[in-house]
Formats: C-alpha cells, sequence, structure tokens
C-alpha cells in the first residue's frame, strides 16, 4: 500500500544580504531564492516571494525583508498569487494529497473523487492529476487497494466472511464478490480459513544462490524463494498459506523447477515461465515493468516510475518491489538506489550483489558470443 508524506524542504540556505543580488532574483523570478528573503511593493501593498509571477514592479518601489513577520509588520500584506506566508506549492499539493489518503482510510465507505477534492480545496480534474502524480494510483484505485489490505487483515482474525465485508467497508455483497476474488487470488472464505483447496505444489533445490523453493497453482508459478536452509523456505510457504493443500513437486512440476534454474543460470529464459502473481492494479504494473528490464542492466526507482508514467511515485514502487514474492523471475534485483548502490533485498543484499554481477558479466559476454 503506497504511503504519501508531504516532501520536506531542503535546508535553508544563508538569506541573501546583498540588495543588488536580490533584485536580480526578482527580476529572473529565480524560485532557488525562495525562502532566503522577500520583497514588498509600496505602490500595490502587498509582499511576494522572488519567483512570484506577477509583473515585475519599479525598483523604487521595493523593499526587501528577512521574514513574512517582517514584512507584514512594516504594513504589507501577502500576495494572493504566490502566497508567501504559505509553504511552496509542491508542499502544498503534497499535504493535500496525503490528507485525501487519511480521509479514504477513514472512511467507512469509499469517497467519491469530487468529495475528496472538495475537501482538500482542489478542482475535481487537478485533484485526481496531482493525486495520481503523487501516489501512481487514481483515487479510486487507492481505495481499493486500502480497502483490499483491510479485508485480509478483517478476514485472517474473523470467522464470518460477512463480518469482515462490512468491517473492511464493502457495503454490498455483489461489489465485494466481484473484487474480492482477483484481490485475494482466491475466494474470501478460502484466504480466510488459510487457503483450504487451494492446490500449490512446490519443489526445493539447491543452486549457486543457496536454497531455492519453487511454487506453482495451477496458474502458473506463484513463489520464488531463496535462502541457506530448505526446510525454512517450506516453513514460510506453510505460514503464507497454513491450510492449502500443499503437495511435493510431480514429474509435471520438475520440468518448472528445471526451467526456474535454468533462468537462474540465463537470466532471458524467465519471461518465458506463466506467473501466478496477486497484488494490486499497481504491484502488478510494477512487476510487470520490472520483468521488461533486460538483463545487465539497473534502474533506480525513480528510473522505474518514470517508466510507468508516474513520477512522484517513487516510495509506491518501492514498496510494490519490497512486496515482490517471485525472485529473479520479477526481477526486483535491477532496481538500485538514485546514487547506484544496492538497497536492500529481502532475500539479501549478498544475493543480489551476485545477481547483479553475474548478469553483467553474461552482458559483456553475449556480443563476443555473437562474434565467434
Amino acid at each position: 500500500m503506497p504511503t504519501v508524506t508531504p516532501r520536506s524542504l531542503a535546508p535553508a540556505t544563508p538569506p541573501m544580504t546583498d540588495d543588488d543580488a536580490r533584485w536580480r532574483a526578482v527580476q529572473q523570478r529565480d524560485g532557488s531564492a525562495d525562502g532566503q528573503f522577500w520583497y514588498s511593493v509600496r505602490s500595490t501593498g502587498v509582499y511576494c516571494k522572488p519567483s512570484c509571477g506577477a509583473r515585475t514592479p519599479l525598483r523604487k518601489n521595493v523593499a526587501f525583508h528577512g521574514s513574512c513577520a517582517e514584512a507584514e509588520a512594516a504594513g504589507f500584506r501577502p500576495c494572493k498569487r504566490c502566497k508567501p506566508d504559505q509553504p511552496p506549492l509542491a508542499q502544498r499539493q503534497a499535504q493535500a494529497v496525503a490528507q485525501a489518503c487519511r480521509l479514504i482510510e477513514q472512511a467507512a465507505q469509499l469517497p467519491g473523487t469530487e468529495e475528496l477534492a472538495l475537501a482538500v480545496g482542489l478542482s475535481r480534474y487537478h485533484f485526481h492529476r496531482l493525486f495520481k502524480l503523487h501516489t501512481g494510483l487514481t483515487p479510486r484505485a487507492y481505495a481499493e487497494a486500502h480497502r483490499a489490505g483491510r479485508l485480509r487483515e478483517q478476514l485472517a482474525g474473523s470467522h464470518s466472511v460477512t463480518t469482515a465485508m462490512y468491517d473492511a467497508g464493502f457495503n454490498s455483497s455483489g461489489s465485494f464478490y466481484a473484487s474480492s476474488t482477483a484481490q485475494l487470488g482466491m475466494k474470501p472464505g478460502v484466504y480466510r480459513d488459510g487457503g483450504p483447496g487451494e492446490q500449490i505444489r512446490f519443489a526445493v533445490a539447491q543452486c549457486w544462490l543457496g536454497a531455492v523453493l519453487v511454487a506453482a497453482t495451477g496458474r502458473g508459478i506463484c513463489s520464488v524463494t531463496l535462502g541457506e536452509d530448505a526446510d525454512t523456505l517450506v516453513r514460510q510457504l506453510q505460514d503464507r498459506f497454513p491450510r492449502a493443500e500443499l503437495a511435493p513437486g510431480d514429474a509435471a512440476f520438475e520440468q518448472t523447477l528445471a526451467q526456474v534454474l535454468a533462468a537462474l543460470e540465463d537470466p532471458a529464459r524467465a519471461t518465458a515461465l506463466p506467473l501466478d502473481v496477486r497484488g494490486t492494479a499497481f504491484q502488478q504494473r510494477v512487476w510487470q515493468a520490472l520483468r521488461a528490464v533486460p538483463p545487465g542492466v539497473t534502474l533506480s526507482y525513480a528510473e522505474l516510475a518514470a517508466r510507468l508514467g508516474q513520477p512522484t511515485a517513487v516510495r509506491a514502487v518501492a514498496n510494490a518491489c519490497a512486496h515482490n514474492e517471485i525472485a529473479v523471475l520479477i526481477p526486483c534485483h535491477r532496481i538500485v538506489r538514485l546514487d547506484g548502490s544496492r538497497s536492500g533485498y529481502r532475500w539479501g543484499v549478498e544475493r543480489k550483489a551476485a545477481l547483479l554481477e553475474r548478469e553483467a558479466r553474461q552482458a559483456l559476454q553475449a556480443p563476443k558470443q555473437g562474434r565467434d
């Protein structure tokens, strides 16, 4: 579930003390000077930020101030255009989106976009655009993802699917059953009971990364996990679906296992394997985008968010990567920090480093092999 928090402001730089430099900043509408000083205009009686888009005043009418309080003490009122007494626009927008997220999370019923926009003081169109820009989801998709999370929590602690349905915010059984199976990956009652009747075949093997567990439903591979100990990996699968029918892989499943092991050796083979991925619509978009990142290539979370067309949804992208249950086949290991350093990896940073180093070597060798 994406978490939205207002962006923090960069540490303030020392205020400009040279009036000539201040005046140049006003003439250039220099946003980097915002917060360093404010200027007032005698002919209009207002004070502004250096970046204000209003018509540039005459220099003789301008005075400079070190704070909003100083400008107001001199008898000037804040400009209605640049709102110098308020936080920067980007921060105000982030705060509005964060407020909308809290309203969604606290509402008993899913609020409409119009209602949310009104609550945060924005037009419907502007609010919808900003919300998607900051979270990577539409308000409705965010609400549905949050409700799906609440449903999982309610089902885990409830003896009644109906009770869990209403506690999670569904107001009709029709809408509940229409969406819950897709969100949970199985029927609600089956999920609540720990997956009884859900048949999952699995096998554990040893590979160059240690122990690897591969599990699959009839729809495709649902889990690939890595670790040091095979028994631990099996227990983790059992904890995830305590009442599912877990069966050791048969002869047909051995082929699936062999394909996964081959993909660990040659990552280019991973894209051909069918997967049974379960997550929110946004998570699935992220995972699909990850599968399109070729071996030997790394992206930052910001670059992956940009590929999705939602450059400010960096935290939501990182969250989706963290919830990936299918190691290597959904290659979240190819996502690194903005400076290129390796970020965390649920199966160990050492394995992430080994995967990236191996893929980099194979990418260098591929052109040479093509010339032979």
